[in-house]
Order: structure tokens, then C-alpha cells, then sequence
């Protein structure tokens, strides 16, 4: 199989994409041609490593990784993924619990997934792999903890200074010397435009070998199939339906992979994209015209976005506005919904929610009632709300437990670097190393 740049059409191998992250030319790698699924070839597949190694396999044929994906897949599906049924009084809901990884997060799977390839990648090269990320929240500390410690390779994590949660801020700046935390004065957008910048500077590829570890990454992509296979064959083994999926939505990388599970045959009916009030994807799909827009500060600040970068991956795989408004549909929630809805669920389920999965469960709550019981809904649940829990427990007036491995993150001692966001600053924290100097903070627990 190959990879071609959504812009030249350039073509890479696997392991190329892999390493490089993004091509020659800052397009995104996208798989051609992508395989084709019956329902029938999951007949002996039934757990989700099963379910991994059917639709991977594809993929890899050619690499070099391809003798290890049965490892690699191990590795990376170690944790549960529950379906969890909710008692509704009509129809059939699910709620897709992806947050039972390290860092209680959906990134874990991707991350973790990238991080076991690259590092094997790397076992000849002499040089050191520096992966670059971007981050609104739960995608550095995912990455930081996957690749922490590895052999062979460094990450430079750049965070909205001030605009992630205190314990996400903290899951991004306590790993060790081969993590460097830079916690940039602006957006998301202005992160993830530095790492772009910087994988597309000769100088600076000269003096470092890049990659990323976004969900530009295919290694990050691909993963995130997964799940949504497996939940989509557990609800059609059950009722005999294709079930339809509501996901939270920002820099589109997780919405993707579930329109790509669909496209490569598994049985996945409706797709609906669940976003805050940065809503240029239901702007797209509403007028036609693609505008990226200033980032809006809100309260599920993962997907705080406002220029996705995925969204080039997506029209370059299905088409303009019109050919998505046919695949797919979005649903604005604001922060008054949110808070709401996080209430609303507490108090129906006894469940708590953490504010991204609320955006997706105000979206099936618009649904008419008609809608919600003639289909089956998965709703999928990113984060743990204890990521969350200054905005969650006065809303539902409970004290949220942490997760062990959360838990064993918060107790480590921190340390970052504040930057301007701007090349100059960040060519400059870059160059000076993974080590702190006067220009940085740290704290110790």
C-alpha cells in the first residue's frame, strides 16, 4: 500500500509516512487504496486486538513493522473499551468509554500506537527522532507518556499556555529529560502553526529529524479505526442494525477515523460531529465555504479549534461541502449546554460526564424523538471527567476518583518553558535542548 500527500500526490511507503509526518510538501499522507471490509471476515474476530489485526494487516503490508503488528497491537489495546449500555425509555444508546488508558483520554490509543512503531523505526538510526505536538489538552500527555523514556527519541510538547485544565497542564510537564513541555502565550492554533512551520523549515529539518505526533500522523489515524470497528460489529452482532455514532469533535482526527472505519465497509450508518462554539465544520457544511476562524475559548477546551487541521484530509478523501453534507452532519453545543447537559446525565444516569463527551450528549438529546428510537446510537465518551474536575464535580456535587495511573501522573514534579507564539521563540527553546534555564518555571509537588 502506499501513502499520497493530499497536495502534490506524492507517495510515501508506510514507514516513511511514519517517520516523516507530514510530506515534502505540508500535505497530510492518505492511504490508497483503502481495503475493503465484509462483515464476514470478522467471524473469528471478536475481541479488539482481533478486530486490530483484520483491519491493520492492510496496511502494513511491505513495511517493515509488518512481522511486529501482532505486538504492536498488543501493546497498544491493553485496556478495556467499554459499550455501555444507558438505560433510555425508548431506543438503543451506547456510550463508548475510550478514557481507560494511561492518561484517561482517547489519545492514549493513538499515541500509543505511534509511539511502539516509531520507536522500532528507530532501533538502526544513530540519530535521534524529535517528535513534534501540538496540543489542546489530552494529545501531549498521551504522547508524553507513551514516548517517555524510549531509546532514541525526544518530544517537544507545545500547550495554550493557560487554556488546558490544571491536571491536564500537569500531565503534559512531568515526564522526563527526553520531554520538553513549551507552553506558548496563544491558541491551539498557534501551536499546532509552529509545529507546521517547523517541519516545513529546511534549516530546521537539517539540524533536527522531525516527525509528529498529531493526528496529521497516519501512525495516529490509523488507530483510532479501531475502536469504532469494534463497537460498530458488538452493536450489529447484537440487534441486527447499523449503528449510528455521535463523536466530540476538534482537530477532526477522531471523526475521521470512524468515517474511515465506515468507508472501508464496517457496518457504521450515521455520523454526526459534536463541537463547541468554534463551529467552522458546521459552518462548512452550511454554507460551502471554507473560512478558518479564530479560536474560541470554551469549556471543553480539547476541542478549542479553529482552523482543524484534518479537515484538508477529509475533503481530499470524500469531497467538498455538499459531498459531506451526504456523509455526515455537525451539532454546535454551547457552554450553557454543556453545564447542563453534564447535570442532565448525572442526574438521569448517576453517571458523570467530562465536558467533551457532554457536547456529544446534547447532540443525541436534539435528536427528535423519532430519530433516537427507529436507530441505534453509540455516543462516544473521550475523556475521564476527572481530567475535568474543577468544571464537574460542582455540577454534580460529587468528588470524582481518579484513576491509579492519573493519579501516579499528578504526584510527579513538573517542569515547562514559557514562549512567544512565534518562530523565533520556538527555534530557540528548540535549540537550547531539553533542559530548563532562566527562562523557564518549575514546581515541585
Amino acid at each position: 500500500m502506499k501513502f499520497k500527500s493530499t497536495r502534490s500526490g506524492e507517495e510515501a511507503s508506510l514507514d516513511e509516512a511514519l517517520a516523516a509526518g507530514i510530506a515534502r510538501d505540508g500535505g497530510l499522507y492518505i492511504p490508497e487504496p483503502l481495503p475493503r471490509f465484509r462483515i464476514e471476515d470478522f467471524e473469528a474476530a471478536s475481541s479488539l486486538c482481533e478486530v486490530a489485526y483484520v483491519v491493520l494487516q492492510p496496511f502494513f503490508e511491505g513495511s517493515r513493522l509488518a512481522a511486529d503488528l501482532e505486538q504492536i497491537i498488543r501493546e497498544t489495546f491493553s485496556f478495556p473499551v467499554p459499550l455501555t449500555k444507558l438505560p433510555v425509555a425508548s431506543g438503543n444508546l451506547h456510550l463508548l468509554e475510550l478514557f481507560h488508558g494511561p492518561t484517561a483520554a482517547f489519545k492514549d490509543f493513538g499515541a500509543g500506537f505511534l509511539a511502539a512503531c516509531l520507536s522500532r523505526l528507530q532501533e538502526n538510526e544513530t540519530r535521534p527522532l524529535t517528535i513534534l505536538v501540538a496540543t489542546s489538552g489530552d494529545t501531549g500527555g498521551a504522547v508524553a507518556a507513551a514516548f517517555n523514556g524510549r531509546p532514541g527519541m525526544r518530544v517537544v510538547i507545545l500547550f495554550p499556555k493557560g487554556r488546558v485544565s490544571e491536571r491536564q497542564a500537569r500531565q503534559l510537564t512531568c515526564w522526563g529529560d527526553n520531554v520538553l513541555a513549551l507552553s506558548v502565550r496563544g491558541s491551539f492554533d498557534d501551536c499546532q502553526a509552529l509545529v507546521k512551520k517547523a517541519m516545513a523549515d529546511a534549516d530546521l529539518r537539517s539540524e533536527f529529524r522531525f516527525s509528529s505526533a498529531n493526528s496529521i500522523n497516519i501512525g495516529r489515524l490509523l488507530p483510532q479505526t479501531i475502536y469504532y470497528a469494534h463497537a460498530s460489529l458488538a452493536c450489529y452482532r447484537q440487534s441486527s442494525r447499523k449503528p449510528s455514532f455521535i463523536v466530540p469533535s476538534g482537530n477532526l482526527g477522531n471523526a475521521l477515523g470512524l468515517m474511515l472505519a465506515r468507508e472501508m465497509g464496517l457496518p457504521i450508518a450515521g455520523v454526526i460531529l459534536a463541537t463547541n462554539a468554534n463551529r467552522v465544520i458546521g459552518d462548512y457544511l452550511e454554507s460551502g465555504r471554507w473560512r478558518a476562524a479564530e479560536t474560541v475559548r470554551t469549556l471543553a477546551s480539547a476541542m478549542d479549534v479553529g482552523d482543524p487541521s484534518n479537515m484538508e484530509r477529509v475533503r481530499a478523501l470524500f469531497g467538498d461541502a455538499a459531498a459531506l453534507h451526504r456523509l455526515m452532519s455537525a451539532c454546535s453545543v454551547t457552554d450553557e449546554q454543556i453545564e447542563q447537559e453534564i447535570r442532565e446525565i448525572h442526574r438521569e444516569f448517576d453517571l458523570a460526564i467530562c465536558p467533551h463527551t457532554a457536547t456529544a450528549c446534547r447532540a443525541y438529546r436534539q435528536l427528535g424523538d423519532e430519530e433516537q428510537r427507529m436507530k441505534d446510537w453509540v455516543v462516544v465518551a473521550t475523556a475521564h471527567p476527572a481530567k475535568f474536575e474543577q468544571i464537574v464535580e460542582p455540577l454534580t456535587g460529587q468528588t470524582l476518583p481518579l484513576p491509579d495511573a492519573l493519579a501516579e501522573i499528578l504526584e510527579r514534579p513538573v517542569r515547562s518553558v514559557s514562549i512567544d507564539p512565534d518562530a523565533d521563540s520556538f527555534k530557540a527553546a528548540l535549540r537550547r535542548g531539553f533542559r530548563l534555564d532562566e527562562d523557564a518555571t518549575s514546581s515541585d509537588k
